[in-house]
């Protein structure tokens, strides 16, 4: 009978030790990028081209309010960088423009063909501190740069893929 006392207090001090030295266990993911190039499209001499972005995430369940930071690229037709890297960072249902004159291109004769590429950062996360929703909506327009007619609108939603935030 006193060893199954004994065994019993064994027992339960093996588990109070355990259950006492046990820590929450905290998930952790890297940060990482994605970058969705748009299709080549043709800029002429008095045409400047203009990346549109929304950012039409919502806070998550959680409360963390939704942000987008990343940047716009704009390349010759060899893949060069042409113009400046824009970088950006849009809350909630906010918009920005990156535009793109022809005479910031570095394109010469009366044409050039050009492409954009936006690049999406997401940040190092972990189960207590989840990433912020990012889900954008970007279109592409060329427009005449004195008048402000427009030539050219393609319109897509960029595939985020993850970065939700707070699932």
């Amino acid at each position: 009978m006193n060893n199954h006392k004994y065994l019993t207090l064994i027992v339960i001090a093996g588990i109070t030790a355990l259950s006492t030295n046990a820590q929450p266990v905290t998930t952790t993911t890297a940060a990482s990028t994605r970058t969705t190039a748009l299709p080549p499209f043709g800029l002429g001499t008095t045409e400047t081209a203009r990346i549109n972005l929304t950012n039409i995430a919502v806070a998550s369940q959680a409360g963390t309010a939704a942000s987008c930071e990343g940047s716009v690229a704009f390349l010759n037709a060899v893949g060069a960088t042409i113009g400046t890297v824009t970088t950006f960072k849009i809350a909630t249902l906010g918009t920005t423009s990156v535009s793109l004159p022809f005479t910031s291109a570095g394109l010469t004769g009366p044409r050039g063909v050009v492409r954009a590429a936006i690049t999406v950062n997401r940040p190092a996360t972990s189960s207590t501190s989840p990433a912020p929703p990012c889900s954008l909506l970007s279109s592409l327009e060329t427009f005449e740069t004195v008048s402000g007619a427009t030539h050219l609108y393609v319109t897509d939603q960029i595939a985020t893929g993850g970065f939700g935030g707070g699932r």
